[in-house]
């Protein structure tokens, strides 16, 4: 598969064509013009019960081209790069600049601030495995977990690797290029006991494949994991500390960079509006980015209007210091860009970190979340209600699992409860962090 992905002619023809769709634009009257466009390649396969249940082979590819009349705006794309198309793309772009509204805050990010350097960040790593050799993986480690005690079925394994290249080029003179990789590979597994059945899962994800975990290690662990959650009951309604799991605290970062995204802020549906500099968290605890990050799951020299990422610190011991701004959610608000259209790229925490079994000693009575169900959290207002599943704690250890039952509170109250964070990071995603321990929150059980 990867063998036949040349990443570099790639890299060369997406350029070409970006810069031809430019100087199109130009030529029909676009008083500027902004293209993306990438192309994917990969390999997915799904195993079940020891057999193949899927194989995927995959190829994406798109460019889409915006034009700006004045300050009007058209956009429009296509899966197909290939010159008629992008001939049509740039015409109906124009045709629909033509027929827009007017908006102030349309155009292009200021030129100055266009990356002029683009390191090379680590993020390419091509896999050269064949079908086979990703099938034989995927079964390693369904096999794996199946041949722990206790495992009565599997729901399957599988394993995806792919690399890609993207491109994004303005009429400021802008043309910025990247390649990067992406591979994973998970297994979700089914136990039994006189109670029910129960189901879980783990997964391991790196842009190298060489940091991946062994197939066998991700499939016990997801044994370990199911089995561990035979017996559940429902947990006592009341007001008790909740300790998050490093995956779901990933979660609460995601909820407060959408409500501190400059999209939510223009359209007045975020309960952080006009926040900035306020205190939101304990002062023990910073959150910052780090887009250029060597290797990093999200890292870019570019964010999506082609400015160039810096470091940036959202939240500076306790306190609300940055929005998460593009160019034009900027332009809307007042202010100035801070290089993330596109969202925020790595994530890291900056504040003491804990052992579980010391934030569990901490709670003494509670409920350690390790699976959270539904979508019931209010950007507007902050309120969260969730289903969940997970553990019972009682004098600081954990008891016995726990399902059916949900956890509510609101999003800034539990910023400000937020009592201590874990040792246990979880790196397998753009947001680095371990567990969570918010002081208090509603659990309705049984």
């Amino acid at each position: 598969m990867t063998q036949a992905f040349d990443a570099a002619a790639q890299q060369s023809l997406l350029e070409t064509r970006a810069e031809a769709a430019l100087a199109l634009a130009r030529r029909l009257g676009a008083d500027a013009c902004e293209v993306g466009a990438s192309v994917d390649q990969g390999v997915g396969v799904n195993v079940r019960e020891g057999e193949v249940e899927t194989v995927e082979l995959s190829r994406d590819q798109g460019i889409a081209v915006t034009v700006y009349v004045g300050s009007r705006k058209g956009s429009a794309s296509s899966t197909d790069a290939a010159e008629a198309s992008i001939k049509d793309v740039v015409e109906k772009a124009l045709a629909i600049a033509r027929h827009t509204g007017e908006d102030p805050a349309a155009g292009l990010a200021p030129a100055e601030l266009m990356a002029r350097e683009l390191p090379d960040l680590d993020v390419h790593h091509p896999w050269a495995l064949s079908t086979e050799e990703a099938i034989d993986i995927a079964l390693a480690c369904e096999a794996a977990g199946r041949g722990m005690a206790g495992i009565k079925s599997s729901d399957g394994a599988g394993l995806s690797s792919g690399e890609g290249v993207r491109v994004y080029a303005n009429s400021h003179g802008f043309l910025g290029s990247q390649r990067g990789s992406r591979h994973s590979l998970s297994c979700l597994l089914i136990a039994e006991d006189e109670h029910g059945m129960q189901r879980d899962y783990d997964y391991t994800s790196a842009r190298d494949p060489r940091d991946l975990l062994a197939p066998e290690v991700v499939g016990e662990s997801a044994a370990r994991r199911t089995l561990r959650r035979l017996g559940a009951t429902r947990p006592a309604t009341g007001r008790m500390p909740v300790l998050f799991d490093p995956s779901l605290a990933a979660g609460l970062v995601g909820h407060l960079l959408g409500a501190i995204a400059g999209g939510a802020l223009y359209r007045q549906s975020s309960f952080l509006c006009d926040r900035l500099g306020e205190t939101l968290f304990p002062e023990w605890f910073s959150l910052q980015e780090k887009p250029q990050l060597r290797g990093g799951m999200a890292s870019s020299p570019f964010d999506n209007d082609g400015v160039a990422t810096r470091d940036n610190v959202f939240i500076d011991q306790g306190r609300l210091a940055s929005y998460l701004l593009s160019a034009y959610s900027a332009r809307r608000l007042g202010m100035e860009t801070t290089g993330n259209a596109g969202g925020a790229r790595n994530l890291r925490l900056d504040a003491p970190l804990e052992r579980q079994e010391a934030l569990l000693s901490r709670m003494d009575r509670g409920v350690l979340v390790t699976e959270l169900m539904g979508q019931g959290v209010n950007g507007v207002t902050g309120d969260y209600s969730r289903g969940a599943a997970g553990f019972w704690v009682e004098d600081g250890r954990i008891q016995h699992p726990v399902e059916e039952f949900t956890i509510a509170g609101n999003l800034e109250a539990m910023f400000k409860g937020l009592a201590g964070v874990g040792d246990d990071t979880d790196t397998r995603g753009s947001i680095h962090t371990g567990s969570w321990l918010i002081d208090e929150m509603t659990v309705a059980g049984g």
